[in-house]
């Protein structure tokens, strides 16, 4: 949420200019660019309330008054019926910069028609990471394809930067497969450089707010956050499905 907070700095400094004739959208556009003229708005539409507009940046949604003089962040809750009104339009938002990063970024396990697949943020010195992925067969016979993109915590130039540039950078498909596993197993891999996706991982990672490894996001874009156990994660994938 680094990018609303800042907004709302800006905000306390100075006027939102918006057009007098212009609509909505264009009202809001203008009033947030007069803010930030380098913001990146990927969506204006109708909020769950009337007279509010949801604006999404990047996967940071806020809301915002037709007229673009208010805007709101945080979540909308309906109390009577206890439903999370943000949340399913963050997942639409996760889901749609993951689908734009493309799997042949990835390095997957499982087979394509899976009953559920779900995309892992990993580091490979995390502990919990090393735990999920020594279980991998077992979330592959539950039907999970897990599809792994790199998340160092500790940053470029770490060491598990470089353990994440040479797994990518052992091979094929098979054996970045193979090179993943023995990193996740605490083996020495051979250190490898070549054109990787490393950086452009870690880049969408910090853009949907991750904070630790392992991040799981499911098929919809639901963030799970940490560690999973197979039988339980592929019961919760099966009750979202049927939800």
């Amino acid at each position: 949420m680094l990018r609303i907070r800042s907004l709302a700095l800006a905000a306390t400094l100075g006027c939102l200019a918006t057009a007098v004739h212009a609509g909505p959208e264009q009202q809001i556009r203008a009033a947030l660019e007069a803010v930030s003229p380098d913001i990146e708005i990927r969506d204006i539409r109708p909020a769950p309330i009337d007279g509010l507009y949801e604006v999404l940046v990047g996967s940071e949604l806020m809301y915002m008054t037709a007229d673009g003089r208010y805007f709101i962040d945080g979540r909308i809750v309906d109390l009577k019926t206890r439903t999370d009104l943000t949340e399913p339009r963050l997942a639409e938002a996760r889901k749609g910069l993951i689908d734009a990063l493309g799997e042949e970024s990835m390095v997957s396990f499982g087979p394509a028609d899976a009953a559920h697949t779900v995309t892992v943020f990993t580091d490979i010195e995390c502990g919990y990471c090393r735990k999920l992925h020594s279980q991998i067969d077992d979330y592959v016979a539950n039907g999970i394809r897990v599809r792994y993109l790199f998340f160092p915590r500790a940053g470029e130039g770490s060491e598990a930067y470089r353990e994440a540039v040479s797994v990518w950078c052992a091979g094929d498909a098979e054996a970045r497969r193979e090179a993943m596993t023995e990193a996740k197993q605490g083996k020495s891999i051979e250190m490898r450089k070549c054109d990787n996706p490393v950086a452009e991982h870690m880049a969408l990672g910090r853009e949907l707010g991750l904070r630790g490894t392992p991040a799981i996001v499911t098929e919809d874009g639901t963030l799970i956050p940490g560690y999973v156990d197979p039988k339980r994660l592929a019961v919760e994938l099966d009750q979202m499905a049927g939800s």
